[in-house]
């Protein structure tokens, strides 16, 4: 998959096949569209392009509203690697601002769809909209698609509807802990890429070698705290573990250097600190609890991993 971005680094595109959008998720409403998009770019011996945008639309549009208070499936980082794995064959990144919002839709299909891709096809989902203040829709796309010769496919209603709720349920069912149900409407596992750092001094003191995953960006996704079972993909090798995850406060009053998260491997001699991982998370377990003493804490913690151990992920 070749990265774009801006604009201006876009190399020559073979018969490109477009659609855009933020994309947060990669969830299974979004691979609807890209199997969709790499079956029709096959079929002309063409390429599959996606346009998304960083950062999040809201997050510009609106700083002090919804998108102060809106959390992110994905980082950058993760959402690029989950877009790698679709078969996609180009993905442009435009830097969202308020100058770019203010694109018409007319310009949009004008200068970048047509001037810069020469577009043979767009596909968009149902009741997509685009451009400034969401005024293009499919027939508006249409229209302008047989003006400029390229063909436009929107993506029925019945075959897409996920793509059109599952975002909020997704989130939901994150910050709820209900890893499972996240992870069926993603259609894979709730991840989370990161450096390995040192650990909990306390766990290792109870001979409970942790490793700590730091989160890059103020606006991801961190599930409810409690204790999860989990995989950690570190240079292509797979580590089943416990993580424990604490302070994951409500948005409003959180602060993403407060949140902890320590990640326990079943081979705990293996050091991978300062090695980049892809933590996948299969169950909750429990809540988060406090400890009388460390005693305590040592007896919980292997019972977790006897629960954890019987898991079949």
């Amino acid at each position: 998959m070749k990265i774009y971005h801006d604009l201006d680094s876009i190399t020559s595109i073979r018969n490109p096949v477009v659609t855009t959008g933020s994309f947060d998720g990669v969830h299974i409403g979004h691979k609807t569209i890209l199997n969709r998009l790499r079956e029709i770019a096959s079929n002309i011996d063409g390429e599959s392009v996606l346009i998304t945008f960083h950062p999040h639309p809201r997050k510009v549009l609106f700083p002090d509203t919804a998108g102060k208070t809106l959390l992110l499936i994905n980082s950058q980082r993760e959402k690029i690697e989950l877009l790698r794995k679709t078969g996609l064959d180009h993905l442009i990144i435009i830097k969202f601002t308020r100058e770019f919002s203010e694109i018409s839709s007319i310009d949009f299909i004008r200068n970048i769809l047509v001037g810069k891709l020469h577009a043979s096809k767009v596909v968009i989902g149902f009741n997509h909209h685009f451009g400034h203040n969401r005024e293009g829709n499919f027939d508006y796309l249409y229209e302008l698609g047989q003006y400029y010769n390229f063909g436009v496919e929107e993506i029925p209603e019945q075959d897409i509807h996920n793509e059109t709720v599952s975002s909020t349920l997704i989130r939901k069912a994150l910050l709820e802990g209900k890893i499972q149900r996240a992870n069926a409407y993603l259609d894979h596992h709730y991840i989370i890429i990161s450096e390995l750092l040192p650990g909990s001094e306390t766990c290792q003191s109870i001979n409970f070698p942790t490793m700590r995953v730091k989160i890059d960006e103020e606006s991801k996704l961190v599930p409810c705290d409690g204790v999860y079972a989990v995989n950690v993909l570190v240079e292509g090798e797979f580590y089943k573990g416990i993580l424990n995850i604490k302070n994951s406060l409500p948005l409003e009053i959180r602060n993403v250097e407060e949140i902890t998260i320590d990640i326990h491997l079943f081979d705990a001699e293996i050091n991978l600190i300062g090695k980049t991982a892809t933590v996948f998370f299969a169950k909750r377990i429990r809540d988060e609890l406090q400890f009388d003493d460390k005693d305590a804490m040592s007896r919980q913690l292997k019972s977790d991993l006897a629960e954890v151990e019987e898991l079949i992920y």
